[in-house]
């Protein structure tokens, strides 16, 4: 008899994607303030109440076809270190759009390189999509790079389309090929 060992499709080496708890409001709060201090955020701030009243409501929402948000935790720790999720889904052209956030004290530890690879795994190989699109601030150097090297081609830049911090900025398109994450990315059995 062949015997098969089952490991979760949501936990990698260092990060396990997991919806979001009650628990992490505070964490989620600090992501705000990270965004808010990388000039890619600048929103009225929110009280600590209502941070715990959208993780109670993130908690038992129900799901939303192809598009949700999920903490990201740290394997070692299980401390909330990000969020990732699929922002826009259009399954009949096949395409989804992500977004990812690592709080500033967890980056650059790998954590979300791997995150995102969990996600597209899933968007792609289990949910059979063709194209993930990233939109990202064009300042925001650190995320362009990790996009670059998880092989996402640039596609376009829209020029001044936000207004942030004081000025317009412009937002790099990104995407990746189902195929394309396929090579670089291989499944390990």
């Amino acid at each position: 008899m062949i015997q098969y060992r089952v490991t979760s499709f949501w936990v990698g080496k260092r990060v396990r994607l997991r919806g979001i708890e009650p628990a992490d409001a505070t964490a989620f709060m600090r992501f705000a303030e990270d965004e808010e201090g990388l000039g890619d955020l600048v929103s009225p701030p929110r009280s600590a109440e209502g941070y715990r009243a959208w993780a109670n409501e993130r908690a038992t929402a129900k799901p939303d076809g192809d598009r949700f948000q999920l903490a990201v935790e740290a394997v070692g720790t299980g401390e909330t270190v990000g969020a990732v999720g699929s922002h826009h889904a259009d399954a009949r052209a096949g395409w989804f759009e992500y977004g990812i956030t690592i709080g500033a004290e967890h980056r650059r530890k790998g954590y979300a390189a791997e995150a995102a690879v969990l996600l597209l795994r899933f968007m792609f190989d289990e949910n059979r999509y063709h194209k993930c699109q990233a939109r990202i601030f064009a300042h925001n150097e650190a995320s362009l790079a990790l996009h670059r090297r998880l092989g996402f081609t640039e596609e376009g830049r829209l020029r001044e389309l936000v207004y942030l911090s004081g000025r317009h900025r412009d937002v790099v398109m990104m995407g990746m090929l189902a195929d394309e994450f396929a090579q670089l990315h291989p499944a390990t059995s």
